[in-house]
This record gives C-alpha cells, sequence and structure tokens, in this order.
C-alpha cells in the first residue's frame, strides 16, 4: 500500500528546507538550501534500498537493479528546486512519490525484472541562472553547450562554480552525463497540474496526452531618453510604449489562434527607471509562448517579431530579439496512456485525459524513451505560497503511478 502518512510528512519535511525571509518555499538550484534537500531526498532513496549518485549536471539519481541483467530502467522523475516564495508540492511530489514506489516494492517484496530509477532533475525551475530551467535533462539529452555554464545568478556566481560546490566536474556532462536514445526504457512523472480544469471539473487525477512546446526569448526594444515634461508628444521616442504595444500584441495574437496556445510577457525592465525621464530601454525578458502544435508555436513568435518590427519602425525605435530556448511538444506513449486508463478504472478513480500547457522534464525524456505522465489536482494557482494539493489526491495518483510502473518493471 502507498502510505498516506509518509507522503505527507515528506512533502511537509522538504517544505522547510528553503532560503530564510519567504512565505513560500525558496529553494533554488545549486545553492546551500539545494544542498540540504539533495542529502535529504537521498537518504529517503536509501532507505527505499537505492544506490544514489550525482550526476556531472547536478542530477540527484537513485537506482536499484532487477533481476534481469542490463534491462533498461524505467525512470520516474521530477524536480525538487523551486521559484522564489513558491509552493511546496511543485516537482516535490514526483520525486517523493516515485521514491514511494520504490519504497513500496521493497516493503512488499515486489520482484522486478528492469530496474527503477528516481531522478531530481536539477533546476527545472531556471529560477537561479534565467535562461530556461529545465538544465538537467536538457543537459542529459545534449541540449546544453558550455555558454550554459557560464551563465550567472543575481552575485555574479556561474552555473560552472555552483555545480563545482557540489563536487562536479561540469565539463563530464558533455561525456558521462549523456544518455542516448534506448538507455531508458520508460520515463514517468507526476506533478500537480499547475491549473484550474482538474479542480473546476471534480476530477482528482489527469492523464496526460501530451506536453505543449515552449518558446522563450527576449525582446529589447530602444528609444531615446528625455525630458518628460519639455518633450513634446509628437517628438517622443518612448521605449515603454512601444514595448506596451508588443505586449497587447502577444496577447492578441496567441487569444485569436486559441487554446491549447498561450502567450506571456513575463518581466520587463525599463530603464533608466527615473521619475522624469522618458525611458529609452526596455528589456522584455521571460517572454513565454506555448502550444501543443511547434509549427503553430512557431508562427506565433513569427508573427510577434514581425509586429515588434512594425511598431519600431511606426515609432522610430530599434528592436532586437534574442532567442534563448525552443522545446518541441512531446506526446505520451499511448500504450502508457492505455494502462494508466486501465489501472485507474480497477481503483474505480476518476480521471480526465488532458494535455499539460505547462513544460516538464519530461519533454526531454521523450528523446530518450516513451513518457507517461499524471497529473494531481492542484488549488492556489502554482509558482506562490498558495500552491496547494489534496494528500488524499497525491496518494491516489502515487497509486496509479505505482501500479503503472510496477506493470513495466516486471516485463523482460
Amino acid at each position: 500500500m502507498i502510505n498516506l502518512n509518509r507522503l505527507n510528512e515528506r512533502i511537509e519535511e522538504l517544505s522547510k528546507i528553503t532560503e530564510e525571509n519567504w512565505e513560500g518555499v525558496s529553494r533554488r538550484a545549486l545553492t546551500e538550501e539545494d544542498k540540504r534537500a539533495h542529502e535529504l531526498v537521498k537518504s529517503w532513496m536509501e532507505k527505499a534500498g537505492m544506490k544514489v549518485f550525482l550526476d556531472p549536471a547536478g542530477n540527484l539519481i537513485g537506482r536499484k537493479e532487477g533481476t534481469v541483467a542490463n534491462a533498461k530502467p524505467v525512470t520516474i522523475g521530477s524536480h525538487i528546486d523551486s521559484v522564489l516564495n513558491g509552493g511546496k508540492y511543485d516537482g516535490t511530489i514526483g520525486v517523493i512519490g516515485g521514491i514511494e514506489v520504490a519504497q513500496h516494492i521493497a516493503e512488499e517484496s515486489i520482484e522486478i525484472k528492469r530496474p527503477i530509477e528516481i531522478i531530481a532533475f536539477c533546476e527545472e525551475e531556471g529560477s537561479r541562472f534565467g535562461d530556461g530551467g529545465v538544465f538537467g535533462s536538457r543537459a542529459m539529452t545534449g541540449k546544453i553547450t558550455k555558454d550554459h555554464l557560464e551563465a550567472t545568478d543575481e552575485k555574479g556566481i556561474t552555473r560552472r562554480e555552483a555545480l563545482e560546490s557540489f563536487g562536479l566536474n561540469p565539463d563530464e556532462i558533455f561525456t558521462k552525463g549523456l544518455r542516448k536514445k534506448g538507455d531508458m526504457s520508460l520515463y514517468l512523472e507526476m506533478h500537480i497540474e499547475q491549473g484550474p480544469t482538474l479542480e473546476s471539473k471534480g476530477v482528482p487525477v489527469g492523464i496526460i496526452s501530451g506536453i505543449n512546446g515552449r518558446y522563450f526569448g527576449e525582446i529589447i526594444v530602444e528609444g531615446e531618453a528625455n525630458h518628460v515634461g519639455a518633450t513634446p508628444m509628437d517628438q517622443r521616442y518612448d521605449a515603454l510604449v512601444g514595448a506596451s504595444e508588443i505586449v497587447i500584441a502577444l496577447e492578441e495574437i496567441a487569444s485569436k489562434v486559441g487554446a491549447p496556445a498561450v502567450g506571456t510577457v513575463a518581466k520587463m525592465e525599463v530603464l533608466p527607471g527615473f521619475k522624469n525621464v522618458i525611458p529609452d530601454r526596455v528589456e522584455m525578458s521571460g517572454i513565454d509562448i506555448r502550444d501543443l502544435d511547434n509549427k503553430r508555436r512557431d508562427e506565433i513568435v513569427d508573427e510577434l517579431q514581425n509586429t515588434a518590427l512594425r511598431v519600431a519602425e511606426n515609432r522610430g525605435l530599434k528592436v532586437s530579439f534574442y532567442d534563448q530556448l525552443r522545446m518541441s511538444s512531446a506526446l505520451s506513449s499511448q500504450q502508457v496512456i492505455n494502462k494508466m486508463k486501465e489501472e485507474a478504472e480497477k481503483m474505480n478513480l476518476n480521471y480526465l485525459e488532458m494535455a499539460s500547457g505547462a513544460c516538464h522534464d519530461a519533454q526531454f525524456m521523450a528523446e530518450l524513451c516513451d513518457i507517461g505522465m499524471i497529473f494531481v489536482r492542484s488549488t492556489g494557482g502554482s509558482h506562490n505560497p498558495k500552491e496547494s494539493a489534496r494528500i488524499e489526491d497525491i496518494t491516489l495518483a502515487t497509486e496509479l503511478l505505482s501500479k503503472t510502473a510496477i506493470h513495466y518493471l516486471q516485463q523482460n
């Protein structure tokens, strides 16, 4: 049986490892808080009978062998890093739930033919080095360059230095840290929904058909700083006004395309930032565009950039574009979806088949093997302290995860 109390206690215990002076959980990747979290999660993996190690990219991996030599593992993963002032369920329930599956197998002496792996991926959130997140899974699949190691946090610490502080050799990411297609037999991930669909429909669990592709980039708008009182309206080159038009344009473009497409400008910095100076530069970072159709997502990006060029021409401004990340959408294995549905029906578990609007490490694992995902109903939004999920729902989802994983672990 999946142990509800143990799941709940571990979620609460992990949530207490956080930077000070925040209401919610602040546990950014490769920090001292992350190191303490690694030690705690490592101890849980070991209690479940797993051998534990860090790969060169900072992914914490627990593994228990099966009875068949050289069999490819069934891997369960998610992340334990957080955004600043986030919630205690995002990512963590997937790692803790995976460990619970491994512990259930050990406690019940369930024979498995394939190895079981649990991975806590490094820096899924991207809240420290700001270059799009999902670093650990990107590194494992060969999607990063040495430039990513030189990205800096707000204190000027590079990612390379942060990895080295964990006793790792980052250059080995490009050799020992790589996995290739077929190295895993299956990847499974459990995660809170981070949206309102399951709650609004009164359904505790989602079975995921696919994950939206993501574009992440930046637009910089440049104009001319001038006196706010002495400069006539028809002689202004206001970068903020131009940037504002671009923000509205993205909302209109994504709305016109319709669901599941979404577009967001998550952050803007206005310079020089003085009350009596017309802005001459706006850095629109965190431009985030997502859709299940990769081609359509790229068309949204193109239309936004063309609109920005027209705005700049009309207003005498300059715009520059910086593409930072393009993640392809990923489809779950239909065979795995069908197995999850079969097990859910045996449990009399009400579920909804749905797509994921949020990105997950599963997107990159889909390049290596079949994937399957389970969502848990959540409330209060996500990436904030009000994020919440019922422990009963988490337990049901973990039970479904366990039954699915064990089925594949017992296959030759």
